[in-house]
């Protein structure tokens, strides 16, 4: 598009990143602008899970965090030999999530990241309902090959946008904040800038 930047038409199938059983089917439209800012994404996506049933893993999930008899604490995650804990697989689940609109932010034209490991993670106890952890997940960006580390602080109740606000090691910009607009879908992301924690 002149004088906008290149726009992409995307059609393709997601899976559960957990199980890999396929999770539907998504059409998408791609604006990389020239200015350096995050791509605009339109995206409609067909479920086979229907929403009551994404709501009810939510809430599983959820229990489960809220369940603990002491805070999340965990390293290295997965080990070098790729295994996950079971105590840590929630706050794997919640760093997949969140990390997830970093790379969306992050992410150019010419560079893409996944996440390559959460180094550290803390949750924080609150007298709220919401779930909060501190972490720091090493994301690998393609084509260079480079890891970057990232501290992400993740808030999140079931039914609420995920809230996420990180800082990356090899930015030199201010703390950025991001969140869903659906719990449990990439239906659509919002960002904004931060002062601070």
């Amino acid at each position: 598009i002149p004088d906008s930047g290149h726009k992409y038409y995307l059609q393709f199938t997601t899976e559960d990143y957990k199980s890999g059983e396929d999770a539907g089917s998504c059409l998408a439209t791609v604006l990389y602008p020239k200015t350096k800012s995050p791509p605009i994404v339109s995206i409609k996506c067909t479920h086979t899970k229907d929403q009551k049933q994404i709501q009810e893993e939510d809430n599983r999930l959820y229990r489960k965090i809220r369940h603990q008899t002491k805070p999340i604490i965990g390293n290295n995650i997965p080990d070098s030999y790729g295994n996950i804990e079971p105590a840590l697989e929630p706050a794997w689940a919640l760093a997949v999530a969140g990390s997830s609109y970093i790379m969306w932010e992050k992410s150019t034209e010419n560079l893409g990241y996944f996440m390559a490991q959460v180094k550290s993670v803390k949750q924080w106890i609150r007298k709220d309902d919401f779930i909060e952890f501190d972490y720091t997940v090493l994301l690998h960006e393609i084509p260079t090959q480079e890891i970057i580390s990232c501290h992400m602080r993740l808030t999140w109740l079931p039914a609420n946008p995920l809230k996420v606000k990180y800082f990356c090691a090899s930015e030199n910009q201010g703390l950025e904040d991001g969140s869903g607009m659906e719990s449990g879908s990439a239906a659509g992301i919002l960002h904004e800038r931060a002062a601070n924690f």
